[in-house]
């Protein structure tokens, strides 16, 4: 017999109204500050993560949701629109590169 699908379980929980037992998200807000190169421009990017006391959930940046991102261990990797995102949530920086054509790196403050 197959194991079901975690959609499946989801639609389970719902339909049997267990759903409210699930732990609820929280949200962290992060600042970054980040200087491109070679154009030495700032740019003030806005990066909300969803979590609860699992894992985390959602990525949005500049309010974009991104669709598809990896942890590894404090280290947040995502794209979005062609550029390459790391966020390190322990040292608060981001560095992000656009295909090898521009780079960024910056700080990050708790906002």
């Amino acid at each position: 017999m197959k194991r079901p699908t975690a959609a499946l379980v989801a639609v389970l929980l719902v339909s049997s109204g267990t759903a409210a037992a699930q732990p609820a998200l929280s949200t962290t807000t992060l600042v970054c500050e980040a200087v491109y190169l070679p154009a030495r421009t700032a740019w003030t990017r806005t990066v909300t993560v969803g979590y609860d006391q699992r894992r985390v959930r959602s990525v949005h940046i500049d309010g974009v949701p991104v669709y598809t991102f990896a942890v590894r261990e404090t280290v947040i990797l995502t794209a979005l629109d062609n550029e390459r995102i790391q966020i390190d949530t322990a040292s608060q920086t981001w560095t992000s590169d656009f295909r090898g054509l521009a780079t960024a790196q910056g700080r990050c403050e708790r906002g």
